[in-house]
């Protein structure tokens, strides 16, 4: 009897050895990539003040807060590139968001307001979203976002952790006419927190009122309204 194989046997052996070494081959380099990619933290969004029990806090910023705005450059939804320094000689309000953050959306008819409201003061609120560009491109389309706009789509928790923060939304940064940081608000910006943050800032540019004093004050004010806001359920 002879036991060899036939050449279209022997040939469907070879083909079946091929695919299963491709396949290996396929899953080996899968595996590799994820173990030797670079983790890449998810970012989520801050829940409101009124789902947390009163005696919690947001989220701090995981290391200390630059007493400076960082350097930081990111496109816009154009494609051209800008830096958050460009803006230096006005107050500012930077606004870290994304498109599916539903506290990031929320606060987005208030800062369009505060722009407009305070454009005497020179103001400027420059949004940087967390998010792709065709996202953030159809969001303002059909919001009509009117402050300029830089999209961290690459660079986003780079820009994130330059702020000393790790992966929530919102959050906002005021600084003041130098550059200098005054305060970082975690979680969805209300009027009356905007409002209190604004004033000390138009007093610091001022020179009526420190820098020291003027964050004692935030501080203590943002505070005492998270509170109220928590105990009225709102």
């Amino acid at each position: 009897m002879n036991d060899r194989p036939t050449p279209s046997r022997a040939a469907g052996v070879t083909a079946l050895l091929i695919a299963a070494v491709l396949l290996a081959s396929a899953a080996a380099g899968f595996l590799l990539h994820r173990f030797l990619a670079p983790g890449r933290p998810t970012l989520y969004a801050v829940p409101a003040a009124s789902a947390r029990p009163p005696d919690s806090e947001s989220p701090a910023p995981s290391r200390p807060l630059p007493a400076q705005l960082p350097d930081i450059a990111l496109p816009g939804p154009d494609g051209v590139t800008h830096r958050v320094a460009d803006w230096k000689g006005r107050p500012l309000l930077v606004n870290f968001w994304a498109t599916w953050c539903d506290p990031c959306r929320r606060e987005i008819p208030l800062l369009k307001t505060l722009r407009h409201e305070h454009a005497a003061d020179g103001l400027q609120i420059v949004g940087i979203a967390v998010d792709s560009r065709e996202a953030v491109q159809q969001y303002t389309a059909d919001h009509g976002i009117d402050y300029p706009l830089l999209i961290a789509e690459q660079g986003g928790l780079a820009a994130v952790s330059a702020f000393g923060m790790d992966t929530v939304l919102p959050f906002s940064v005021f600084a003041d006419r130098q550059g200098r940081i005054l305060t970082l608000k975690v979680g969805e910006l209300h009027r009356d927190e905007a409002e209190l943050v604004l004033e000390r800032l138009r007093q610091v540019d001022a020179g009526t009122l420190t820098l020291s004093a003027a964050r004692e004050q935030i501080s203590a004010g943002i505070q005492r309204l998270n509170a109220a806001r928590v105990a009225s359920g709102g």
